[in-house]
């Protein structure tokens, strides 16, 4: 429901900590506010130029407040980005929920511009000026209100205006869940941000969630284990896998200790919290085929995005990471470490998208699921985490 009019006397609330959900840091800047999905701390820990535009791209983030506001206005300053050679992406997606219901959807045009060339490996940068988001029409009856920033666009926040005041949601005593992953629970490729897969299967449990889900990013770095060791959640998860084989970071020597080192820190802060660990869901090009992934050129140059394996089978045996390797060895690590830790535990992740699924609802692009997809894992998780598995007495 969005709406040109603008608020006629509207009531300015400055966007500080207690209306933002799934923030683990704010930064203030000169026109307003840009969250983060990691402290400036890890930031400053060896986090690559990819790392750091995922984690200021605010997936699971969400402006949450209680109000009898009809009409809501948020100037935001986002950025864009273009891969050259590929199709134009469309502009972020913003979700209004009232009440915990969908209720309305919108974007912004313009903003900054990061343009990347992936088959040259350059980025250049131009910048942009804010644009309005606006919602109309709303109950006047006092309500719930969230707006869910887009997944996939760094975003500054700098002003919210309403027809009504504003206040923070009160503390409901719903779980917290804090999950870690890569750029599949990052949201790529999920039609909007409350429909990434994380966010439907914490709205089917009745959690709040903190989404730590970095596209190209999760790569079992120390400074996120930390992050997340100190980061107050009832229920943890992590899922490890596909950054690994498509970025070819390693081999199995360093991935068993360092898969050990992750839980451990974690552990360090969380040492009684249910702990699942998630192998990777189906990735066919990469089941037995090490990485790196590379762009189709071909295919790129059709004006399609599309991965393949760059990786030779045989390197298994010099201990290159497959899918199949890496989803053996975690069920190994969490098996073994259950014997003194009964809080963890292990899914597989083609339990949430397998052999059947990739027939009737193929990756797109060989790497990520579409929205559908989204929709089914996060529908399948819920079911695998929150209504009968180890998640299920902590939530709500």
């Amino acid at each position: 429901m969005p709406s040109l009019e603008p608020i006629t006397n509207p009531v300015s609330t400055p966007i500080t900590a207690e209306l933002l959900r799934g923030a683990l840091e704010l930064e203030y800047t000169e026109r307003g506010v840009l969250p983060h999905r990691l402290p400036a701390w890890a930031r400053a820990r060896g986090a690559d130029a990819q790392l750091l535009m995922a984690e200021a791209q605010p997936s699971g983030v969400r402006l949450a407040f209680r109000s009898r506001a009809t009409a809501v206005e948020l100037d935001v300053l986002p950025t864009k980005r273009v891969y050259a050679g590929a199709p134009a992406r469309p502009d972020g997606v913003y979700d209004l929920l009232v009440d915990g219901r969908p209720t309305g959807r919108g974007s912004v045009s313009g903003g900054h511009t990061l343009t990347i060339d992936m088959a040259a490996g350059t980025t250049a940068y131009r910048p942009g000026d804010p644009g309005t988001l606006c919602f109309a029409g709303l109950s006047p009856e006092d309500k719930d209100v969230e707006i869910w920033l887009p997944y996939d666009e760094g975003t500054e926040l700098v002003a919210l205006r309403t027809d009504a005041p504003v206040e923070p949601v009160p503390d409901r005593g719903r779980a917290v869940w804090l999950h870690h992953g890569s750029s599949i629970s990052h949201g790529t490729d999920a039609a909007s941000p409350a429909t990434i897969w994380p966010a439907l299967a914490a709205s089917l449990g009745g959690v709040d969630l903190i989404n730590l889900g970095f596209g190209g990013g999760a790569m079992l770095d120390p400074f996120t284990a930390r992050a997340m060791r100190d980061t107050a959640a009832d229920l943890i998860s992590v899922k490890i896998g596909i950054n690994l084989v498509n970025a070819d970071v390693m081999r199995l020597r360093a991935f068993v200790p360092a898969v050990h080192g992750f839980l451990d820190t974690i552990r360090d802060g969380h040492p009684t919290t249910p702990l699942l660990v998630i192998s990777p869901i189906l990735c066919p090009i990469h089941e037995d085929t090490p990485g790196p992934s590379a762009p189709d050129l071909t295919e790129l140059a059709a004006g399609r995005l599309r991965f393949l394996a760059a990786g030779d089978p045989a390197e298994r045996a010099s201990g290159k990471l497959t899918l199949s390797v890496i989803r053996d060895e975690l069920a190994s690590i969490v098996a073994a470490r259950s014997a003194d830790d009964h809080n963890i535990h292990h899914l597989d992740g083609r339990s949430l998208y397998g052999e059947r699924d990739a027939e009737e609802l193929p990756l797109p692009d060989a790497l990520h699921p579409d929205a559908a997809t989204h929709r089914r894992m996060g529908a399948r998780f819920a079911e695998l985490a929150f209504q009968q598995g180890p998640f299920a007495r902590s939530s709500s």
